[in-house]
């Protein structure tokens, strides 16, 4: 798995905390919410440079600290590549990149205008956190120049110093996910498509991994589908946004399928019983917080309910509401879920 250490170093008076992998991979922590939630990649290659996602604006200084003590200047990074455009990925991406000379932004093309133009992006995060939550979670949001943009199509590549990156589109998390394939270390920078797995409920050095059904664009069909896309690259690793690197793929992919028809089907069974829209969610809560307490007692996490819940709540919360968001759009569903809005 390579040498996986920390490099804490002061440059510009801020901290920074990396994680170096084989194969010039390197995880920096995007103090986001808490250490080792949000992670943004660099990969370094022949001199040249390449950002995989960007954190929040608040993460720019620890990304380009984490640059400077790697021994590269600005100039140095060609490629500034996102996932997906939720602002934990994507939200520093216009900050980073007006520092960034040389670099452009390679972006899903249903991504690529909230880019441009941040606004609705902004607006629709306002209305879910309100002003100061945002403000304090992912601070200012700027543009990024169209012409500085790259709109990608599937199976696409990007070459950096001659080390190719393939672009494969996975719907299921959002409709304007996609991931790359890294061909010189046969690994890929899943996002969110492959789930969350946090390195706290590593045991005896097996990952767990869950998947993320966040608002609003979750669909468990196409999910499904998009992790058995990404398996048939054969990968020898993954580099999770949240967090770092991930072996063991086949055996996650199992295990992410099964949670992800769980959830699903929690949801379906839930929706019925309900008078309204906050009894759902609050029985949903309890029903994927129950699944994944069994999930990590399988996986051998001796972890208690408490410290579970410090990690997950947050989270289960966003899984809850994208699996009300999921309910809400399907045809045999919705009208259960409108009936539920009633007081």
């Amino acid at each position: 798995m390579g040498f996986r250490g920390t490099l804490e170093r002061r440059s510009r008076q801020e901290s920074v905390s990396v994680i170096t992998y084989d194969n010039g991979i390197h995880a920096i922590d995007a103090e986001y919410v808490r250490p080792m939630l949000d992670a943004v990649h660099l990969v370094i290659h022949e001199g040249r440079a390449a950002f995989v996602e960007t954190g929040t604006s608040r993460s720019v200084p620890q990304l380009l600290a984490a640059l400077e003590s790697l021994g590269l200047s600005r100039d140095a990074v060609d490629w500034v590549f996102i996932t997906h455009v939720h602002l934990d990925h994507a939200g520093g991406a216009g900050q980073l990149m007006q520092v960034l000379p040389n670099a452009k932004a390679v972006l899903h093309p249903r991504g690529a205008p909230h880019m441009i133009d941040p606004r609705k992006l902004v607006d629709a995060s306002i209305a879910v956190y309100g002003i100061d939550a945002f403000t304090e979670l992912y601070g200012e949001i700027v543009p990024i120049a169209s012409e500085r943009v790259v709109s990608t199509e599937p199976g696409q590549l990007f070459s950096l110093a001659g080390r190719d990156f393939e672009i494969l589109h996975t719907p299921g998390h959002a409709m304007h996910h996609q991931v790359f394939f890294d061909h010189h270390a046969k690994a890929v920078f899943t996002g969110d498509t492959f789930g969350l797995s946090y390195r706290e409920f590593d045991v005896d050095g097996r990952a767990f991994a869950f998947p993320t059904t966040t608002p609003t664009q979750f669909d468990p069909d196409q999910l499904i589908d998009s992790i058995h896309r990404i398996l048939a690259l054969q990968p020898r690793a993954a580099y999770f946004t949240h967090y770092g690197e991930v072996r063991d793929l086949p055996r996650l992919a199992v295990a992410l399928e099964r949670m992800t028809r769980a959830f699903a089907e929690a949801a379906k069974d839930e929706v019925g019983k309900i008078e309204t829209k906050s009894q759902l969610r609050d029985r949903l809560l309890h029903r994927i917080s129950q699944i994944l307490r069994v999930e990590l007692q399988a996986h051998g996490c001796a972890m208690t309910t408490q410290r579970i819940d410090e990690l997950l709540g947050l989270d289960i919360g966003l899984n809850v509401d994208g699996l009300i968001a999921w309910l809400a759009r399907d045809p045999v569903t919705r009208q259960a879920v409108a009936k539920g809005n009633a007081p």
